[in-house]
């Protein structure tokens, strides 16, 4: 027998494909030869773990969050801590605050420090449960106050009326508040205890489930007994915090007490001693400190004077005098305290931050020195490298000859230098707002019928405005018209359009044209400071603070801080009883630049808001005035500007002001005739880019005179054959989506044969753009006008009433 052979597979044997093992880590470790990426290690390392030790690492993690709430739960208000500051807000006129206040300083295990001047505060001490409060009252109608002690408040306490809830003042107060960033907060009814006990719980149903709108979580907390009162502080001491981001990372405090000590050249400047816990962070007395309304100033010593909220009760004894010395020795200062200040730390002039907000212009720094022969030589090499050949109309510019490609028809090339006019670009805006400033002639008498009403209601008496409504019916019919017509402007007839919009240029494509942002620049622009990249410095800023321990006053400390070149009209209002907020600044965080806001208009505020139109601004921890421009926000290079502000979109913001870092909350007001203040906007701080383009727009518009198949006469465009020519490299579109352009004028009145893609219809309308980039207008002023108290009415909360026997 024959043996029989392997069988052995010829070259047409089928390959098949081959196992995919490259998701498998164990074939990735082969591949890889031992060589594992950094970033993948961790990633790695975390996955090899088994079930036990995850479990684990999730409890130690659930365990440090845990730890981290109570310890500072326990920090607040603790003898290492500062006390807790509860600010006292009513939310109607009827609100009994002064019941309140009773109830909360008849506590048995608690000891009662009355605070200083007119604000009507006090301290409550207990030792037993080794905690301290501070209640801070708020004037009714301030806003202001308002708004700046719920900056450093750690709770907001708000006084509401058993029946109504709040009134119409209390609304504008809570939508302001929330709007800047509500820190944690609790709800009291005092009052109530006058109706029968069915209508009383009636009453307090149909209130609880009115306010679930507004406070979806919150729980009503009854204050009539002092029992009442005890739970009340129980919630208040244990609830959990509310951060606000841009007060956690600067230190503030809230004056306690302060002292004036004028120079010796002026009495009108001199040293504050501002006394007060530190809150938020540790205090450098190298840092600036801004004083909220009043700007930025320098420290020059940081005292310890003993602690006057101390839990000891010897401490607490020592302290009590007579109420009129402890008024006295809290404002100016007690001699026995000033034996027994320690001096903490004193400035270094070498490590102090500097008060410059501005650049100094240099005058000569733009001026263009001669080139050197192999500048002159490299210049020559680019411009044959980037030389090309076009046709050309006449009396055209090199910038203009830039826009035409080169299927355009037209004559030889000729080199035009632009002509610089002096003639202000604002006559389109002049154009646009007829209403103009406001004249001071003498409102025409009215024929008014005698009738008796309140003092405060200032805004009722709309007979005695005339002029004021008119201009406002002048801004309602503006706003309609730019609706309607966006940025459309008729072509003057006694200027040439080519002077007329001599600084505004066409754009093939507004999304993708490139703009240089450093071309033109207005002298403000030298004056202000620019980040290579805002978000990096931003980001690197913030990690430092996280991880770096800054050596200072720490949090809870009682300190003195000395600020230098004070205005003694500080020391003044805190004599009034207005509130002496301190914040620390973070670096560069003085100097001036341009600040873009994203804002949504307010549902509350339905007027007309022009661009460049002065409102008040509260960033953040700032308050301040500025003329803003509005712009779309897109995410393109290029946005437009927005004449009024809009009431379905969210727009941008831009002014010039302080370096600020996000996060910030902020808030737009306008103030009236009669000094109140408007909410019309709220939002927060988008970024901080000189860089971002605001471009406006004009349209032009002209009609069809004769229509043919792909070319039309349009008239009314234009009114002489110069401007026609002038403007004959710009594209030209139609409200009903056709694109084209200008052929050649025809006779010497304007009209012009223009070449479309397609045939237009007889009631389509002819439109050609123009853009040119606009600034803000430098008018910031840090010192805002206090506003005139709001003006309470009935209640707007939508509360049944309850019919009584």
């Amino acid at each position: 027998m024959a043996a029989v052979g392997a069988h052995r597979p010829g070259p047409l044997k089928q390959q098949n494909k081959a196992h995919k093992a490259g998701k498998h880590s164990g074939a990735s470790r082969r591949r890889a030869e031992g060589r594992v990426p950094v970033k993948a290690q961790p990633r790695r390392r975390l996955r090899d773990l088994n079930r036990v030790d995850r479990r684990h690492q999730a409890l130690q993690l659930r365990r440090q969050r845990k730890e981290a709430v109570l310890a500072e739960k326990r920090s607040l208000g603790s003898r290492d801590g500062p006390p807790h500051l509860v600010v006292v807000v009513p939310l109607h006129s009827r609100a009994v605050v002064h019941d309140t206040i009773r109830l909360l300083q008849n506590q048995d295990s608690a000891v009662v420090v009355v605070d200083e001047g007119k604000t009507g505060g006090f301290a409550l001490l207990c030792p037993r449960l080794k905690q301290r409060w501070r209640f801070v009252p708020s004037q009714a109608g301030d806003l202001h106050a308002v708004l700046d002690l719920a900056k450093v408040a750690d709770s907001l306490l708000f006084i509401l009326d058993p029946t109504d809830g709040w009134d119409s003042a209390g609304e504008h107060c809570l939508s302001c508040l929330f709007a800047q960033g509500l820190p944690s907060y609790a709800l009291a009814v005092p009052g109530g205890a006058d109706l029968p006990p069915k209508k009383r719980i009636d009453v307090r149903k149909k209130l609880a489930k009115a306010i679930e709108k507004r406070f979806p979580e919150a729980k009503l907390f009854p204050l009539n007994t002092e029992q009442e009162a005890s739970l009340l502080l129980r919630h208040l001491g244990t609830q959990k915090q509310r951060h606000l981001a841009f007060r956690d990372r600067r230190p503030h405090l809230l004056a306690y007490t302060a002292e004036f000590v004028p120079s010796q050249e002026c009495d009108l400047v001199g040293t504050l001693k501002v006394s007060g816990f530190v809150r938020g962070h540790t205090l450098d007395v190298n840092s600036l400190v801004h004083i909220v309304g009043q700007g930025d100033f320098q420290m020059s010593q940081v005292d310890a004077p003993p602690d006057p909220l101390s839990l000891n009760p010897r401490v607490v004894k020592g302290q009590k005098k007579s109420q009129d010395m402890e008024i006295q020795d809290s404002v100016n200062g007690t001699e026995e305290m000033e034996e027994e200040v320690k001096i903490l730390m004193k400035a270094d002039p070498n490590k102090q931050e500097s008060l410059q907000s501005e650049v100094v212009p240099d005058p000569m720094e733009g001026e263009q020195t001669w080139p050197t022969e192999e500048e002159l030589q490299e210049a020559e090499a680019s411009l044959k490298e980037n030389r090309r050949v076009v046709k050309v109309p006449k009396g055209t510019s090199k910038y203009q000859a830039a826009w035409i490609v080169d299927d355009e028809e037209g004559g030889s090339e000729k080199d035009d230098d632009d002509e610089d006019y002096d003639m202000e670009d604002d006559m389109m805006e002049e154009a646009v707002s007829q209403d103009g400033e406001s004249t001071e002639e003498e409102a025409a008498e009215e024929e008014c019928e005698t009738m008796t009403v309140s003092e405060c209601l200032r805004d009722d008496q709309y007979d005695e405005k005339v002029e004021e409504d008119e201009q406002m019916l002048e801004k309602y019919k503006q706003e309609r018209m730019d609706e309607m017509f966006p940025d459309e402007v008729d072509t003057p007839r006694d200027v040439p359009a080519r002077v007329r919009f001599q600084k505004y240029r066409g754009l093939k494509s507004f999304r993708t044209s490139p703009w240089d942002p450093k071309e033109n620049l207005p002298r403000d622009y030298a004056r202000i400071f620019q980040f290579q990249d805002f978000f990096r410095t931003r980001k690197n800023l913030f990690r430092q603070i996280a991880k770096e321990e800054t050596e200072g006053a720490l949090v809870g400390w009682y300190v003195t801080l000395h600020i230098c070149n004070v205005p003694a009209s500080v020391m003044e209002s805190f004599k009034e009883g207005k509130p002496l907020i301190l914040f620390s600044l973070l670096p560069h965080e003085q100097k001036m630049s341009v600040l873009n806001f994203l804002v949504r208009r307010h549902p509350s505020n339905s007027e007309p808001v022009r661009a460049k139109e002065e409102l008040i601004f509260h960033c953040g921890f700032r308050r301040f005035r500025a003329s803003p421009l509005f712009s779309q926000h897109t995410s393109a290079d290029k946005h437009k500007l927005e004449r009024f502000l809009r009431p379905d979109a969210a727009l941008v913001v831009t002014v010039y002001a302080p370096i600020t870092f996000p996060p910030a909350s902020v808030l737009l007001f306008k103030q009236r005739s009669n000094g109140m203040h408007d909410l019309i906007a709220t939002g927060s701080l988008l970024s901080v880019d000189p860089d971002r383009l605001v471009i406006k727009r004009l349209v032009l518009s002209g009609h069809p005179f004769k229509i043919f198949t792909r070319t039309a006469v349009v008239r009314y465009m234009f009114f002489n054959r110069e401007d026609v020519m002038w403007f004959k490299p710009v594209e030209l579109r139609t409200k009903w989506g056709r694109r084209g352009h200008i052929k050649e004028p025809l006779g010497t009145h304007g009209h012009m044969k223009c070449h479309f893609d397609g045939q237009l219809k007889s009631q389509d309308t002819v439109l050609l753009n123009l853009y040119k980039r606009v600034f803000p207008k430098w008018t910031y002023d840090p010192h805002v006008p206090e506003p005139v108290p709001w003006v309470r009415s009935e209640s707007t909360l939508p509360v049944q009433e309850v019919e009584m026997d």
